[in-house]
């Protein structure tokens, strides 16, 4: 026997425990239950052995790689790994040559599983097609990112998309509890945790299986270090571990804008508490404050407008206390604005005059500003008739020159702005109706 080959079992040893406890089979996989149930299409394809080409979806440690292991495993096919953070095209080509070779050895088709398969540039994605098309290889990607928007239409139109979901913590705690059970691949009679410490702790992975078992695992090393028996993972070990542990968050991926949504939306829908929640969720998770400063504001105009002014005021002085404090007081600020904006009174019609208002201006052309509106500095502009007939409508009664055009004359006047009936905009929307009828000679 080779040195090589007598230091495989030391090396497997050695592997970290979210790598030895990978499962093997469908009984040691937890969650997924929606793809995994029965009549599930992916249970049946495990079942009768029958694969085609998919992309799993899902956050990280919700069991992508190993669903691909499991379907090589148990369809009996060779297993190519790629990643896309470190492979090229020639890495693409090497993967087809070697599936090639696999099915004129053996006739065994092969799975090429590919990590992080959004990393690829059109021109990497391209390189599968013909070989999915041809079943040169079964084609397995795995992302974190939306599919629709991170993978070719071409790629996508040849394989089925499964998404997976972040696990329930029931389900994380059932792995902990299998790591600390299992002889051979697991902790089993060096570490021990009270069925407490096994539920914060799958709480503190926060539906990430492969985060519960580096956690577990830092745990009993800790554990093993401050006792010469057999090691307890207790209160305070599990506190030193998950001190810096962060929720789940993507800065720019879908966690990002379902969370940043989530806040909007809570905001909309006068929702002060759940607005704060999703706030703070986001900074717990490291959204930079700035980013969220800038929302606030854009909130503040598009959801209350004139019903309420001071929000906008309000959230540009939360803004700029911020960048005068910075983290973690300035945060305060912002999470104050993120209240007042969600009790605030709520009008779309400022947003919703502005989309107007751009819609007409991109669909009428360069209508020219009428005669008596155009500016007439110098007695040339006005001896062609810059300003003529232009009434001054503080000479008139009310402040207000009734009936005077605005609008090109070849663009009939259009009401882009209409007022709610609440806050402020209440008492707008009755003097535009008086207005507007004394244009009409009402």
């Amino acid at each position: 026997m080779s040195n090589q080959q007598s230091l495989l079992p030391e090396l497997a040893a050695a592997a970290p425990l979210a790598d030895r406890m990978r499962p093997t089979s469908l009984d040691e996989f937890s969650g997924q239950r929606h793809l995994l149930g029965e009549r599930a299409t992916l249970r049946n394809a495990l079942q009768h052995q029958v694969l085609h080409s998919m992309i799993f979806w899902g956050p990280p440690g919700t069991g992508k790689t190993t669903l691909a292991r499991m379907l090589a495993g148990v369809c009996d096919s060779g297993f190519v790994s790629l990643s896309a953070v470190l492979s090229g095209v020639k890495d693409i080509r090497a993967a087809v040559e070697t599936a090639n070779n696999n099915f004129a050895e053996s006739g065994r088709r092969t799975l090429l599983f590919v990590d992080e398969v959004h990393r690829f540039n059109k021109a990497q994605q391209d390189a599968f097609l013909p070989h999915i098309e041809d079943g040169t290889f079964y084609f397995v990607g795995a992302t974190t990112e939306n599919p629709s928007f991170a993978l070719n239409n071409a790629l996508l139109s040849r394989v089925r998309v499964y998404i997976l979901k972040r696990l329930e913590p029931e389900d994380i705690a059932q792995v902990i509890r299998r790591a600390l059970a299992d002889e051979s691949r697991g902790l089993a009679g060096t570490v021990s945790a009270s069925d407490e410490i096994v539920q914060q702790l799958a709480a503190a992975a926060d539906g990430d299986a492969r985060r519960s078992l580096v956690l577990l695992e830092l745990a009993s090393d800790l554990a093993l270090a401050q006792t010469d028996g057999n090691a307890v993972i207790d209160e305070q070990i599990l506190a030193e571990v998950t001190r810096d542990t962060l929720r789940h968050f993507d800065r720019g991926g879908d966690i990002f804008y379902d969370q940043i949504s989530a806040m909007h939306k809570s905001v909309r829908g006068s929702d002060p508490d759940a607005a704060l929640y999703w706030f703070c969720r986001m900074i717990d998770g490291g959204c930079d404050p700035a980013y969220l400063a800038r929302r606030i504001v854009r909130i503040a105009s598009e959801d209350i407008g004139n019903a309420d002014p001071r929000a906008l005021h309000l959230a540009l002085d939360a803004w700029s206390s911020f960048e005068r404090l910075g983290s973690p007081e300035g945060e305060l600020m912002l999470g104050q604005a993120v209240l007042y904006l969600a009790a605030a009174a709520k009008s779309n019609a400022a947003y919703v005059a502005y989309k107007r208002a751009m819609d007409l201006v991109a669909s009428s052309g360069n209508a020219e500003v009428p005669v008596h509106l155009r500016n007439a500095p110098t007695e040339l502009m006005k001896s062609i008739g810059h300003g003529a007939d232009y009434r001054y409508s503080h000479d008139e009664e009310g402040a207000f020159s009734a009936g005077q055009r605005y609008f090109p004359d070849d663009i009939d006047p259009a009401p882009f702005y209409e007022p709610v009936d609440r806050g402020l905009e209440s008492q707008i929307r009755s003097k535009l109706e008086f207005l507007r009828g004394r244009n009409a000679g009402d």
